[in-house]
Order: C-alpha cells, then structure tokens, then sequence
C-alpha cells in the first residue's frame, strides 16, 4: 500500500471543468476515481488531492458525492484538499508533500509547463513520480529528472496510456516483426469546445503538438527501439479557428514531419504526426489513428472506432471505448479496472509500491514502462518540433 498526492484538480482527474462537470467522455474523470477504486483495493492509503484554488474542493466534493457515489454508491471518495477554502496558492503541492512519507507517490496532471519544477519538487522530497504527457518541455529539463530519479533510486514515469491499449501494444508486437521501418502517420484530434476548457494555457504556455502528438510519438518510440532513430523534425501549423475563439493567436493544428534513420541499415524513414484542438463535435470526443509502414508489411489503426456504438435520447450517437475507462457500474460497483486509462495508473501504483519495498529494481522496471530513462528521444521529438515552428527550419536532435 502507498500514499499518493495527486497534483492538478482537472478534468482529467476530476470530471470537472472548472467548477462544472465536463461535458467530454470524461465527466466522472480518470485519476480520483481509479485512486478510490484502488483504495478499496487495498493498493493506495491516503489520498490527497492539491489544486491552486481552494475554492474549487467545494464542487469536486459534490461531484464526487452527488455523481460518483451516485454511480457507485459503495465508493469512498473522501481526500484531503490542499489548499482548502477560501485559499488560493499555486504553492499549494509544496505543502502537501510534507504531509507524505518519503517513498509515497505523486501524480502529476497540471499544464505542461509546470511539470519540470513540480517533478523536480517531488523527486528531491523523495517520491516517485508519475507525469501527464508531455513529461517536459525540453531535452535539459527531462536530462535533470533522469538525473535526480538516477541518483535518488526513484521512478519516474510518462502517463501515455496508449501503451496498456491492447490494440496497441499488439501493433507494436508486430511491428517488431515487420523489417525495417519505411513510413508512419498519425493524427489526433479533440473537438474546439476543447479550447474554452484549456483557455488559461492554450497557445500560450504549450501547444496543441506537445498535449496530443505526444501519444503517437512515444507509440512510434517504444516500436522503434532497436530498429531506428530519429534524426531531424520539421513542423507546421495551421490557424484561424483557435484565434476565432480565443481572440489571440494560436495554432489549430500542428503536424510534425520526422526523418529517422534505420540503426543497422543506415537506410532513411519519416514519420508525421498531426494533432488539432478545432475538430468539429462527432461521434467521438478524439479522433485518434495511425498507419504503420515497413519494409515487410504494414498496419492500420483506428483506435477511435471499435465497432462499438450506442445511440440513447440524452446523448444521441456514440462511438463508445470502454476498453479505455468503463464507467458502467456493474452491480451498483465501479467496474473498470481492466480500462488502459486505470491499467496506467495501477502500473505506476504496483511499481511505485514495488520499488519502495524493494520488491523490484529501477532497472528492471526501465525494461518495461515509460520511463524518464527511456522517453528521451519522445521529449526531443516535441521539443525540435516546437522550436522548428518559430525557426522555421528543420531541427536536428543531435543539436539539442
């Protein structure tokens, strides 16, 4: 059993955007309610919940109590908040991490470029660590964790679900069997209602590449281990709907152009990876797909339609995914552990766990999760993409 400080009191952990419920296919959220399922478990103690502003626990209570419970009405979903009403302090974490024994777990789901100093934060206050995708925003910044998590014997991790979707550690078993790599495109979307909720950061703190291309690229990453490199990116944008509604500028849609280099051939590959915010509204919250070419066959996934649909009075036509997270109460009981949303999250609990009992090594568990020590070139990736839509020139990783 471990402790966990979750940091970020969003959608993604609550359900709730802002003090409403979210209107997206996560309105009980991911984080909090895996956390209250695994406490139930037996594999979490105290939960601890720590935003900026204090006056937001009010509503994550009633939403919990009122919709969860709800839902589950067996569920324990009591936390303990920092900072608590009335107070707003974006320091709030740093409190919270004196309330946790060294060895405890920290999730971290707040903007992309808080998540250096945070993680650095919980690293040297002796915890492992667990970091929302993008884990940072520049190669310096992931070489500082990967040192501190080195030194200090701590875990690290990358939250990129997509590694426990069955559909997608199969492609990269067979991946692994098809030659060399020649050719990948991927492309993921959310909806432009998406803006209004990521309106304090959007195209100001980070963009749309580093939230969404980030998935595929670390799926293009862990694939490729042993068989190619990545060399050099170039990006583009397009723009104009996100400046409609945000009234600033900002990019709709980033793609990202990556040349590779095979490791025993020398022979050349690319890859595009394309992530837009001004999707219309349809029958998925995300478009998410990607083609796989190599030099002895190829593979397509469609990871947004299952051939599962359902069409009800209150919510129309759906394709639904509960093989990411089901919310369909089973027997009046939360059902979902086998989701890849709470299979992520119970990875880095079991592991963080694990190596605090000294059950494991970090070594090992290197060999097998996303971790800080093994994600380096899916930051470089992001971040060459980045600085090539302001330079406006291909960027060589070499050169980071």
């Amino acid at each position: 059993m471990i402790d966990v400080l979750v940091i970020g009191t969003g959608e993604y952990v609550t359900g709730l955007a802002g003090e409403t419920v979210a209107k997206s296919d996560k309105s009980f959220g991911v984080v909090a309610l895996s956390l209250f399922d695994m406490r139930a478990r037996g594999l979490v103690g105290k939960i601890i919940l720590a935003g900026r502003n204090g006056r937001r626990f009010n509503a994550i209570r009633n939403h919990f109590e009122n919709n969860l419970k709800g839902a589950y009405p067996t569920l324990d979903v009591h936390f303990k908040a920092f900072p608590e009403e009335p107070v707003i302090d974006p320091q709030a974490y740093k409190t919270a991490l004196k309330q946790l024994p060294k060895g405890s777990a920290v999730m971290i789901f707040t903007p992309d470029d808080t998540h250096f100093s945070i993680a650095k934060d919980a690293l040297e206050a002796g915890m492992h660590v667990l970091i929302a995708k993008p884990l940072v925003k520049t190669v310096a910044e992931h070489d500082t964790l990967a040192r501190i998590s080195a030194q200090k014997g701590l875990l690290t991790m990358l939250e990129v679900h997509k590694r426990f979707d069955p559909i997608y550690t199969d492609a990269v078993d067979r991946i692994k069997r098809l030659g060399e790599f020649g050719h990948f495109s991927a492309y993921m979307s959310q909806p432009k209602s998406q803006l209004e909720t990521f309106k304090a950061w959007a195209g100001i703190s980070s963009d749309i590449s580093y939230y969404l291309n980030a998935h595929h690229i670390d799926l293009l990453v862990w694939a490729l281990q042993g068989i190619a490199e990545p060399v050099s990116v170039y990006a583009v944008a397009a723009s104009g709907v996100g400046k409609e509604i945000l009234q600033r500028e900002i990019e709709d849609t980033i793609t990202l152009t990556v040349t590779w280099k095979n490791i025993h051939s020398g022979n050349p590959a690319t890859s595009i990876h394309t992530a837009s915010w001004v999707a219309p509204p349809s029958d998925v919250h995300s478009q998410q797909r990607f083609f796989y070419l190599g030099h002895q066959g190829e593979i397509r996934v469609d990871q947004a339609h299952r051939g599962y649909t359902v069409a009800t009075d209150s919510d129309g036509f759906q394709s639904v995914n509960p093989l990411f997270m089901k919310y369909t109460p089973r027997n009046g009981a939360f059902a979902g552990q086998e989701g890849y949303g709470y299979k992520s999250l119970e990875h880095f609990i079991l592991s963080a766990t694990a190596l605090k009992n000294k059950e494991t090594t970090l070594s090992e568990l290197n060999q097998k999760l996303p971790t800080v020590a093994t994600t380096h070139p899916v930051t470089a990736i992001l971040e060459a993409g980045y600085r090539s839509l302001r330079e406006k020139t291909p960027i060589l990783l070499k050169n980071l």
